[in-house]
């Protein structure tokens, strides 16, 4: 069908930390093996995308966020063998993969730097953004990003840790070497990108201070903080220039997944996107509801503004954690009944769904102590109490959302045979993992691969549009996605009370619990926290 979306447009995303997934030989740390192992059950769930975490060579300072060399693999991930038979292994399941490219930085060893560093007359000396004297710039995590080597007697600036320098794209070898990468990958066969800070790749040609702000932490609509406004350093119209330019280099191989994790609120990210039509990236992240409140006039509101800023041809993608952030049951108290709905609004509202591994079985953050972290963003704070974090809901030691993937109710919740993790399993493996929860038609996981298989089979939920069903009850959620295959209703209850409203019946596609479904006389009725899925008649 020639009007169908590029598929991207309407996949499902499941995302892998891949020193987390499972490990294959013991030594307490996820690889690319382990992920061909376990290849079938992500497809057994019935996502039809994977994206994976950094796996190319690095110095694991930042844990694959720090490239030493885009085209090699780390020893403790595996071979470039192993990524290419990975990526076989991928479609050879009917699914597409997607890597994660770091293209604003690399390692500080990686041998692009090195040369760099080392004098200001070698050829790579403007590859990386030097000065002689700082200025007021502040770094993405807090205090400057400007740093100094003595080899050079000049400063580098690194929009993350110091460990991660920029490199310079108004440096045209620059553009062409990370264009270069891009097409490496792209002809072994990747069928697309997530793109690491994205908007912070350009910075201002003459290096002007940034403005003044009344802001001490940035967030997603406001990237303001550290007391000052990143107008020269974030969101540049370069940005968006370089969005385009980076499409037409992946549009050479076909479609191509492009999805930039950026910030700076809807109308800014939107523009990495393009104008008018979807010239630039194909997606990208929404982070504003990841601060998600569990109520039905939250997510009316939240998808009333999504669908306002990303309208047709624009698509929307729905995220609610992810290796950065806690994991999104937190929000919920632990709550799977909670999760449920959550989950189902994610997989039937319009816009690419984008689920972090575990999260399909409820997996929560493990507590851990900051004196202890591994994560080099909790280790630059680690003076501060924990507390301190607490208040401002801040996820400051990401180890905490990174914990092993829990299999089944085993030692090491059967990741790795190894005596010691990476990371420590989380306790309630025992009885939270996938291999219990299979076998549980009611549980978390077997909801949500029943809601994949529902939106497989019907195109209006992947494809249709989305209009508002309105005389529900102020707690329940209700639209409809139209389709021209077929057209479905759906009702969310966010509240514990059952609720019953006046409503045409249909064919029930979907339901969440027992209580939930059409009753006599045209009504429906929701049990607490329940949902449903009509098909129109």
């Amino acid at each position: 069908m020639s009007n169908r979306l590029p598929w991207y447009h309407r996949t499902t995303i499941y995302q892998i930390y891949p020193r987390s997934f499972y490990d294959s030989n013991g030594d307490g740390i996820g690889d690319l093996r382990g992920i061909i192992q376990k290849l079938d059950y992500v497809r057994d769930l019935g996502f039809e995308t994977i994206w994976f975490s950094p796996f190319f060579a690095s110095p694991q300072q930042d844990f694959g966020y720090d490239i030493s060399d885009y085209t090699n693999i780390a020893p403790e991930y595996g071979t470039l063998e192993d990524a290419l038979e990975l990526i076989a292994a991928v479609h050879q399941r009917g699914m597409k993969i997607v890597l994660d490219m770091v293209m604003n930085h690399t390692s500080s060893e990686h041998p692009w730097f090195k040369e760099s560093r080392s004098s200001r007359h070698n050829p790579k000396a403007d590859w990386y953004i030097w000065r002689d004297r700082p200025n007021n710039w502040k770094s993405l995590t807090g205090g400057s990003g400007w740093h100094y080597a003595p080899e050079r007697k000049q400063y580098y600036w690194a929009s993350f840790l110091p460990f991660q320098p920029d490199l310079n794209y108004r440096n045209p070898q620059v553009k062409q070497a990370m264009f270069d990468i891009v097409r490496f990958w792209l002809e072994k066969g990747v069928d697309g990108f997530r793109l690491d800070i994205f908007n912070a790749i350009y910075k201002d040609a003459a290096f002007r201070d940034n403005p003044f702000a009344w802001s001490l932490l940035p967030s997603e609509s406001n990237p303001a903080g550290f007391f000052q406004r990143p107008e020269y350093n974030l969101n540049l119209p370069e940005n968006f220039i370089l969005a385009r330019e980076l499409r037409q280099v992946t549009n050479q191989f076909g479609e191509k997944l492009l999805l930039g994790e950026v910030s700076g609120g809807r109308e800014i990210i939107r523009k990495f996107l393009g104008e008018e039509v979807n010239d630039g990236l194909t997606l990208v992240f929404d982070f504003e509801m990841m601060a998600f409140t569990f109520t039905a006039a939250y997510f009316r509101r939240l998808i009333g503004e999504i669908e306002k800023h990303f309208p047709p041809p624009f698509m929307p993608v729905y995220v609610f954690s992810n290796h950065d952030r806690q994991r999104s049951i937190e929000r919920l108290n632990g709550d799977v009944r909670k999760a449920k709905v959550l989950h189902m609004l994610q997989l039937t509202v319009r816009g690419v769904p984008c689920m972090y591994y575990g999260e399909e079985i409820g997996m929560r953050n493990v507590r851990l102590p900051l004196s202890t972290a591994l994560d080099p963003l909790a280790r630059k704070y680690r003076a501060i109490p924990g507390f301190v974090f607490d208040l401002l809901k801040m996820n400051i030691n990401r180890d905490e959302a990174r914990t092993p993937m829990q299999w089944e109710a085993a030692p090491q919740a059967g990741f790795s045979s190894a005596a010691q993790t990476w990371l420590p399993v989380h306790a309630n493996h025992t009885f939270v993992n996938a291999a219990s929860q299979s076998a549980n038609p009611d549980s978390l996981l077997e909801t949500i691969r029943q809601l994949l298989k529902a939106r497989r089979q019907w195109a209006a939920l992947s494809e249709g549009d989305l209009e508002w069903i309105g005389g529900t009850p102020p707690d329940i959620l209700a639209y409809r996605r139209t389709h021209p295959e077929g057209t479905l209703s759906i009702f969310l209850n966010f509240s514990p009370q059952g609720q019953s409203f006046a409503f045409e019946t249909g064919k029930v596609v979907f339901k969440l619990s027992a209580d939930d479904g059409p009753e006599q006389s045209g009504r429906i009725h929701l049990g607490g926290y329940g949902g449903l899925i009509l098909a129109a008649p």
